[in-house]
């Protein structure tokens, strides 16, 4: 075969392509689904209903359309891309989502700049009914209860800079307030070095009481997950503990504190899901969604306080917040604080509490991940509170679509159809081997090997009968045979190591492995050993 040459095959490009000969991408699927998925449900008619009072009837161009907006806003979650720029770049590039966007090939999909003035010209209202209208899909495909929910809280880190923040009551930068202190202190010409040793020995020179970013006032100082300090916002997220559904999502200042921002998430979430149980809720379906709200909080050791267990007690929510360590506890004219307390305490302890624990860990980190480290909007683009909220409640309108896609495809996600071939034939292959296996079970008797003795070395690996190869360290997956001059035996002594045991690979259902010593003069402490493998019989 000879080599092409691109001098060659480069052809004039056809003035006129018919579009059933345009290429379709393996992310296709997908978003048709997902359109079908909308527009069976009026999606756009919704929107359009909720925006109507943003625009005038008859003046002006045409703008983006509502659906649309909010379809782009989709695809950062399912693309993820962080910035309104990658998504009208990924919008332009791709045939799939301007099949999903509705736009034909001889028009030009929306810039960043128009997506963010419909960004703004939306209000939070409108993302939140949205938001909601996601909900209630949910719960027609069950996949809301709302009866117990986990709430945390995550850092997103804020478009804005420390070197740019200044003092609120003087308007100084930073360094200019450390060089005013310099010269107070005595340094007519303080250096570089003298001023970093200076602010060194200052306590509390990062205190967001003292220091604001001018270009983004509201985002504030704070230690981010991987330990850095940076000016950021926090998000709090509701999840439903028995679908791993998001039902509520707030953004805060990035100082606030678990125990203030969970009296505004939670009201939240106990609105929405009432919203959806008198919507979905008939005599034909039953009950899909509890009418009343959560009957169940549960939450880490942030959230804890005699406020908050008082406040949820009232409320008549039971609570499961793991509880910090404090000591010795003074409950003298706190009595409702001591019963709410106590109780939040013996429900943490039972199995249903601890289980409830587990779960909250799980799917609520799960929604961060989704949404923030492989949605990409750990790092925010935008400024100002409620620009982030508008965006992060779309985000996670995504997560919740992604559910819903999940149960009719799958996969939640185009990346994931993409891996559809290559996990079918990897099941296939995995009822080939469990058929073979279990063939050669029937037909031929496998011969148990000898179990080493209970007191052997830690290092010492038993001998069994079935061994799922995954589980074993990587040095013993290879097949053994015994070492030059080595004799087989039962170790009885705990400072000799097993060199080999019994193994079933894939490929050979049954490997007979023995015990060897290691010669003499390969005797060295323990974690020395040159252990000798060698290949195996064919």
């Amino acid at each position: 075969m000879g080599m092409g040459r691109r001098e060659k095959q480069r052809r004039q490009e056809q003035p006129w392509i018919a579009h059933t000969e345009l290429p379709r991408t393996v992310a296709h699927p997908f978003y048709e689904q997902l359109n079908r998925v909308l527009e069976g449900r009026g999606f756009d008619e919704l929107v359009e209903q909720q925006c109507t009072q943003f625009y005038a009837e008859k003046m002006g161009r045409p703008s983006l359309a509502p659906g649309r907006y909010f379809r782009l806003l989709l695809i950062g979650y399912f693309e993820g891309i962080d910035s309104e720029r990658g998504i009208a770049w990924r919008a332009a590039d791709s045939l799939g989502l301007r099949g999903f966007l509705g736009v034909g090939l001889n028009q030009m999909p929306p810039d960043h700049s128009t997506i963010s003035r419909t960004r703004r010209l939306i209000d939070v209202e409108t993302h939140q009914a949205v938001f909601g209208w996601v909900l209630k899909l949910l719960a027609e495909k069950g996949l809301l209860k709302g009866k117990t929910v986990g709430v945390d809280g995550t850092t997103l880190e804020a478009n804005a800079a420390l070197h740019s923040i200044v003092r609120r009551d003087t308007g100084e930068g930073y360094q200019e307030f450390l060089t005013r202190l310099a010269q107070e202190s005595g340094i007519a010409t303080p250096t570089r070095e003298k001023l970093a040793k200076l602010d060194r020995k200052r306590a509390r020179k990062g205190s967001n009481a003292d220091w604001v970013n001018p270009h983004d006032p509201e985002a504030r100082i704070t230690k981010l997950k991987d330990g850095r300090t940076h000016l950021a916002y926090k998000a709090e997220h509701a999840a439903d503990l028995e679908t791993g559904a998001v039902v509520a999502v707030t953004v805060a200042a990035g100082d606030a504190g678990d125990t203030a921002t969970i009296l505004e998430t939670l009201p939240q979430a106990g609105e929405h899901i009432a919203e959806v149980a008198c919507a979905t809720n008939n005599e034909e379906v039953g009950e899909r969604v509890h009418p009343e709200g959560p009957l169940e909080v549960v939450g880490d050791k942030g959230y804890h306080s005699n406020d908050t267990l008082t406040v949820l007690a009232d409320a008549e929510v039971r609570t499961y917040i793991s509880e910090p360590d404090r000591g010795q506890r003074n409950w003298k004219e706190k009595p409702e604080a001591r019963q709410a307390v106590y109780g939040n305490r013996r429900r943490i302890s039972g199995e249903h509490g601890k289980e409830l624990l587990r779960r909250r860990g799980e799917l609520l980190e799960r929604s961060f991940a989704h949404a923030y480290e492989t949605g990409g909007l750990r790092r925010v683009h935008l400024r100002g509170r409620e620009n982030i909220l508008k965006r992060v409640l779309i985000h996670l309108g995504g997560f919740n679509l992604s559910l819903v896609m999940r149960q009719l495809l799958g996969k939640g996600t185009p990346r994931g159809l993409q891996g559809t071939s290559a996990d079918a034939l990897l099941a296939f292959l995995r009822f080939w081997i469990a058929v073979s296996a279990r063939t050669e079970q029937e037909s031929v008797p496998l011969a148990r090997a000898p179990l080493l003795p209970r007191r052997a070395h830690r290092d010492s690996y038993f001998a069994c009968g079935n061994v799922n190869q995954s589980l074993l360290p990587r040095a013993v997956r290879r097949v053994v045979r015994p070492a030059a001059g080595g004799k087989d035996f039962l170790p009885g002594k705990t400072r000799l190591r097993v060199q080999t045991m019994r193994v079933y690979t894939t490929v050979r259902m049954r490997e007979e492995v023995r015990a060897t010593r290691f010669p003499k003069h390969q005797r060295f402490r323990r974690r020395q050993h040159p252990v000798k493998y060698l290949s195996s019989e064919v």
